[in-house]
């Protein structure tokens, strides 16, 4: 039995004697499969082409977790550390003895999360080798789960990971996307991990949220309202997502990010 991980997505699947037919992940509209068409891979054939897991510090108390060279979605995995025990936010879609071991050297693993369906990389690979800590997924997206396994545990609308961690369901980019607030980051200023769920734009000032963004399939205003006031109920200073970050007034920027976003939808702007 192997665990097939998608090339495309890096998404870890059930154990089985060949690859599925098909990625669902990557099949659905908000993603794609390649012109050369569906491609899988293993753990092992990944460590052999040389890929390793990197660990470096992003400020006090987070860092990143990431793959050499880049793999899938290539999303950039977050280790939240707290007192009562630390966050794996979006593991990427590979584990290797060292990254375990530099990990487990942070203070290990407490609890597995993602904000969607597209960011939980080997998420149960990463549980087993932490003594098969849960892994959290939104009800709303369990339909999505690639690998199900004993240490999934579902949940809804909002849930305390670890204290000061609190994961709240925004929806938006999937039914169930979420965004983590971490109130002791940012030197007690706050912290919102985002994922997907709110982007970080190509300028580094603006925030931007999409039912797809490699597919270009904008929300509709409702959707954008209600991420919008997700993110207004917590206080942060800086905002994390998958692949960028804003470093200050990341609750204004996508205040104002969103703002923005709504008054195009509804054409307030001249073209």
């Amino acid at each position: 039995m192997t665990v097939w991980t998608c090339a495309t997505c890096a998404i870890e699947h059930a154990d089985t004697d060949e690859p599925p037919v098909r990625c669902e992940i990557c099949s659905d509209e908000r993603q794609f499969v390649p012109v050369g068409g569906q491609r899988w891979t293993t753990r092992d054939t990944l460590a052999d082409e040389g890929l390793r897991i990197v660990v470096t510090e992003i400020e006090p108390g987070l860092h990143a977790i990431t793959t050499e060279p880049a793999l899938g979605i290539n999303q950039r995995g977050l280790l939240v550390q707290t007192e009562g025990g630390n966050l794996l936010f979006e593991p990427p879609g590979f584990i290797d003895a060292a990254g375990v071991a530099a990990v487990r050297a942070l203070g290990g693993v407490a609890v597995i999360a993602s904000s969607h369906p597209h960011l939980t990389g080997s998420s149960i690979q990463w549980s087993h080798a932490f003594d098969r800590v849960p892994v959290l997924v939104n009800e709303k997206d369990g339909h999505w789960i690639r690998r199900p396994d004993p240490v999934i545990a579902l949940w809804r609308d909002r849930v305390e990971l670890l204290p000061g961690l609190v994961m709240v369901e925004a929806g938006g980019h999937f039914a169930g996307s979420s965004v983590v607030h971490w109130a002791a980051g940012s030197d007690g200023r706050g912290v919102l991990l985002t994922g997907d769920t709110i982007a970080v734009g190509g300028d580094r000032r603006s925030a931007n949220v999409m039912r797809s963004f490699v597919n270009n399939i904008p929300l509709p205003e409702r959707a954008v309202r209600r991420v919008q006031g997700v993110a207004r109920g917590f206080a942060f200073d800086r905002l994390y997502s998958a692949f960028g970050e804003l470093s200050a007034d990341a609750s204004g920027i996508v205040e104002s990010s969103l703002e923005r976003y709504v008054g195009w939808l509804r054409g307030d702007f001249p073209e």
